[in-house]
């Protein structure tokens, strides 16, 4: 088995409008600003790996559009290795994003497009691919059963299993069983335990009611106060790096979950793969947008001293 590392996702084209209010139905408002980039948490996950030195393929659907456009140049640039079939009968995912000035308060509307039939074929005509991987990650943008289908495929050749269980969602008997690692965040991580997080203790609950629920590893990224991991063993925290001032949150949780990928396929132990991925984050926040700010290898490396 190599070093490969297989991501099933969406990619969606995300469109930001500023303005300083929304406006009412059948009104038309001068925004502020408008700002058009990549989106989507597994293509973000992806280009965050592949960045971060790992050989990463991406398996979903576009469409035949100027954003399925955006998001091959995007995957050509990072070095992903897309695994996508196009189509003309739909549209490449899009979401509109309006932001008040003042507060920063948000309204998204998100519209898969054909990304939101992935269906358990697209999985079957990669499953040497996915057998072969040494790490398969997914969330859950795209329908549930391709996610649950790749993880079985992934478990079945013997890889490393991750899923990143956002946005939250009520998940199928059996699935968290095929997964060796879970990585949710606090909202996530209450929504499949029923246990508020608001702390390490919080977290470490919640590590457990996963574990008792099938689990591998249990890893609860907690934003600002890092992430817990929890093997079944002791649980570790592991704290968050400070690479410079916060200049925007969005695609942190990506970008942890596409280092602690990158390093896992590496063959890093798990508690040095959780570092990497804090660290990988911690650049991240330092840059705005989503996948134009994932950090390059050496950029993770130096901020942890390697």
């Amino acid at each position: 088995m190599g070093q490969d590392i297989v991501v099933l996702g969406v990619f969606v084209a995300d469109t930001s409008y500023r303005a300083d209010r929304a406006p009412r139905m059948g009104e038309t408002i001068m925004g502020n600003s408008f700002a058009l980039g990549p989106g989507g948490k597994g293509s973000n996950q992806a280009v965050a790996a592949a960045k971060a030195g790992g050989k990463v393929h991406f398996i979903s659907r576009l469409g035949r559009d100027p954003f399925a456009d955006m998001a091959l140049e995007i995957w050509a640039d990072a070095g992903v290795i897309p695994h996508v079939t196009q189509h003309d009968d739909s549209y490449t995912g899009a979401a509109y994003i309006f932001i008040e000035e003042a507060s920063g308060d948000n309204a998204i509307i998100i519209c898969p497009g054909v990304a939101g039939t992935i269906s358990t074929d697209d999985l079957d005509a990669q499953a040497d691919l996915i057998k072969g991987a040494a790490v398969f990650m997914t969330q859950l943008e795209q329908p549930m059963a391709a996610a649950h289908h790749g993880l079985a495929l992934a478990r079945s050749g013997g890889a490393v299993t991750i899923l990143n269980p956002a946005p939250a969602a009520d998940l199928p008997a059996g699935m968290l069983e095929l997964c060796d690692y879970v990585t949710p965040n606090e909202t996530e991580a209450e929504a499949l335990t029923g246990i508020s997080v608001g702390s390490v203790e919080d977290a470490t609950k919640a590590a457990k009611a996963l574990l008792d629920a099938g689990v591998g590893t249990a890893l609860i990224t907690l934003g600002e106060n890092g992430a817990l991991l929890h093997d079944g063993s002791a649980p570790v925290h592991v704290p968050a790096f400070n690479a410079g001032p916060v200049v925007e949150t969005t695609g942190a949780g990506d970008a942890f979950n596409g280092g602690f990928a990158a390093a896992l396929a590496r063959g890093a132990a798990p508690l040095d793969a959780v570092r990497f991925g804090a660290a990988t984050a911690a650049i991240s926040v330092t840059r705005k947008g989503t996948a134009p700010s994932m950090p390059e290898l050496h950029e993770v490396q130096a901020l942890l001293g390697l």
